[in-house]
């Protein structure tokens, strides 16, 4: 279950063999607004109402600020851009641009990685199918985040065998963050619940921070609309599903 996520991202660096070298605005606002709804969904269904259920509101509201403020020190000590600043013509870090967008989306990489391996170890609190939702949910949206990250190296002028290797390493901490988070959460049961918050705000963060403004700001915004729309869907049917 914890490598699932990751098998997506493998799967959409992998396409980089088979498409263009570039996508279109539209295309990636939609692949944005879909990450989006499908981040949102999760969080809500698959790990704030179970943290809510076993414990408190209060605990739960913890859990997910100190999610959202663990991703707010991190945005403000990795270099990296987002994907609305790709084009922008300078930006402060000495990286290339391909290297600081692949960060952003290995930042983005990382409350997933925690809410799956927290979801995977919270046996008792939420079913096995709905964990397993999750991850599904996650690796799915994980297909497009892939060549997010290997096409712009292809199109940089890297050979496609680097970009696709390039955007696999971008995924690796998904399952490393999810070993971590399963460590924690089996070792001491009674964090469950806040550990699932945390999860849930550290990706609220993302959608936020990252993913709304990629998906709305400039032309096409209709486009991230709809995929917002379609991830947030899709998710809420696997969690209806599987529960």
């Amino acid at each position: 279950m914890i490598s699932v996520p990751f098998i997506g991202t493998f799967l959409g660096a992998l396409s980089v063999f088979f498409l263009p070298d570039g996508l279109g605005r539209r295309t990636g606002k939609a692949i944005s607004g879909f990450a989006a709804g499908v981040m949102i969904a999760a969080s809500v269904w698959s790990l704030l109402i179970p943290s809510i259920e076993s414990s408190s509101y209060i605990q739960a509201a913890v859990g997910f600020l100190s999610g959202v403020l663990l991703l707010l020190l991190l945005d403000s000590v990795v270099p990296h851009i987002h994907a609305t600043a790709e084009k922008a013509e300078g930006h402060s870090s000495r990286l290339p641009k391909s290297a600081l967008l692949m960060l952003a989306v290995t930042l983005h990489n990382i409350p997933e990685g925690m809410a799956v391996g927290a979801a995977a170890a919270a046996e008792g609190w939420i079913s096995g199918p709905s964990a397993l939702a999750l991850s599904v949910g996650i690796a799915l949206q994980n297909l497009p985040e892939g060549l997010i990250v290997a096409l712009p190296l292809r199109k940089a002028g890297k050979s496609r065998i680097r970009a696709f290797l390039e955007g696999v390493v971008s995924g690796i901490v998904e399952p490393i963050g999810a070993l971590i988070a399963f460590a924690a959460v089996s070792a001491v049961s009674s964090i469950v619940p806040f550990f699932l918050a945390f999860a849930a705000g550290a990706m609220f963060y993302v959608v936020v921070e990252e993913l709304i403004p990629e998906a709305s700001e400039g032309e096409h915004s209709n486009a991230g609309t709809i995929g917002a729309a379609l991830g947030f869907a899709l998710m809420m049917v696997l969690d209806g599903i599987f529960s």
